[in-house]
């Protein structure tokens, strides 16, 4: 969406600040012995808390699928994105977990903020510490070059260039998009390209940026029997993160960090 009017800019900045609080508190609850459902059902308790409601639950992308049975999306290890909450799917330590949710605010007309984290379950391996930090580390490496004029290529080029510097590999069937009004609005937001190269960004427009990253380089992905979760096709480590952001004159402004 384009932001219209400052009402709509300050519903947004106070849905993404909530949406981080909420993400915070399932991060807690993120520790050996606990079900992903566990997880889920935090997340739904919290956004109810905060005023607002979830966006994922009962999300449909074609009208022959299932809609997508959570508030919270749980991917563990080589899933990818979209991993389905489970009573019997429990929390190993050394495992690395994908957390990633929406939010609309308020209820009902409010409007909607997308984000995520991959986070450690409790002690991994350096070599699973080090996807995370950088990939992180690519959130932020985009979102650094962003303001009004720059484009999709150079924002995807900023991600990919610090991704492969370190060997890891960029999901290229998935890819961030417009946010606000919709949870999946235009533009698509690759997390690769070439510089120089796509759509330009407005000033006003609001995007999900959400760089996903593999351990072995290899960027092929399938898709799990459920319709829903997407994984590494060679089993290797994915980590994913997201941030909803304001693009602005001069910089980009985030809106779901914890303030």
């Amino acid at each position: 969406m384009i932001i219209e009017s400052e009402q709509e800019l300050n519903t947004l900045r106070e849905c993404g600040r909530k949406l981080a609080g909420v993400l915070a508190e399932v991060k807690q609850a993120v520790r050996p012995g606990t079900s992903t459902k566990e997880l889920d059902r935090i997340a739904e308790d919290e956004i109810k808390k905060a005023g607002g409601e979830p966006v994922f639950k009962g999300y449909q992308t074609r009208d022959d699928r299932c809609p997508f049975p959570a508030v919270l999306c749980v991917s563990i290890n080589d899933e990818i994105v979209h991993g389905i909450p489970s009573e019997k799917r429990i929390l190993r330590e050394g495992e690395i977990v994908g957390l990633d949710i929406g939010m609309r605010w308020p209820v009902g007309n409010g409007l909607i903020t997308d984000m995520a984290v991959t986070v450690p379950v409790e002690k991994i391996f350096d070599d699973a510490k080090k996807l995370l930090v950088v990939t992180e580390e690519s959130l932020a490496k985009g979102i650094a070059i962003l303001k009004a004029g720059a484009r999709t290529g150079d924002l995807g080029n900023a991600i990919q260039s610090y991704l492969e510097s370190y060997g890891f590999g960029v999901v290229r069937e998935l890819v961030g998009h417009g946010v606000g009004k919709k949870l999946h609005e235009e533009p698509f937001v690759p997390n690769f390209g070439r510089r120089g190269a796509g759509k330009k960004f407005v000033e006003g427009e609001v995007i999900a940026i959400e760089p996903m990253a593999t351990m072995s380089g290899n960027y092929a992905i399938r898709l799990d029997a459920d319709g829903w979760t997407f994984k590494t096709a060679d089993k290797s480590l994915a980590a994913h993160f997201e941030h909803t952001v304001i693009i602005l004159k001069d910089s980009a402004e985030v809106l779901t960090r914890v303030r």
